[in-house]
């Protein structure tokens, strides 16, 4: 491998405030919008904050965001707190170079560090099982939603981080912070139209 080639790979971060469009540019390119608002995950994400210190983005040579992956707070049935990973994307310009694969181990190897106990996913299970992902640790767990159970699928990353989970597996992420309404009239000018920026 040339000099050249290592400088052109894509570097995986934590995600900027200056990611988040190009994330959702991403993703819409990935899933479609109204696909991937449709997803019964999307009802575990929507309104919260991605986990602290657990949301990545990969920039390519030109500093554009390449590929995303984000994890979020859930309980996986009553009072056992586990991350929900997801979604992940690439760029089409950027699959079957290991991205993805790599943008994986990097979330499971930090949710790790930062002493979370399993991660619980929705996605393809001969794809997710190269990292230790298995639909049996999901067997008495299920979604707020439709959902195919072959591809509900969990890993531990503490002994027992799924031992004995059962029932329903909700948000417990952080809120999500909301203008509060004078902010919005300020926004507005109070003339229900948003002001533009200079």
């Amino acid at each position: 491998m040339t000099a050249l080639s290592l400088a052109a790979a894509p570097v995986i971060s934590l995600e900027t405030q200056a990611d988040i469009a190009q994330r959702e540019a991403l993703l819409d390119l990935a899933f479609g919008r109204a696909a991937r608002l449709a997803k019964t995950s999307e009802r575990l994400r929507e309104g919260r904050k991605p986990a602290e210190g657990l949301a990545f983005a990969a920039h390519g040579p030109d500093g554009r965001v390449v590929a995303t992956l984000r994890l979020w707070h859930v309980a996986a049935g009553p009072s056992r707190p586990a991350l929900l990973l997801g979604p992940l994307a690439v760029h089409p310009w950027f699959r079957d170079r290991g991205l993805g694969g790599a943008m994986m181990t990097t979330a499971i190897c930090e949710a790790s560090r930062l002493g979370h106990g399993a991660i619980l996913l929705v996605g393809d299970a001969p794809y997710y099982a190269r990292f230790g992902f298995d639909a049996g640790l999901t067997k008495d767990l299920w979604l707020p939603g439709a959902f195919d159970r072959s591809r509900f699928l969990g890993l531990e990353l503490a002994p027992g981080g799924l031992k004995d989970a059962r029932g329903l597996v909700s948000p417990t992420g952080a809120p999500v912070d909301l203008p509060s309404l004078g902010e919005l009239v300020a926004q507005t000018g109070g003339t229900g139209e948003m002001r533009r920026s200079a």
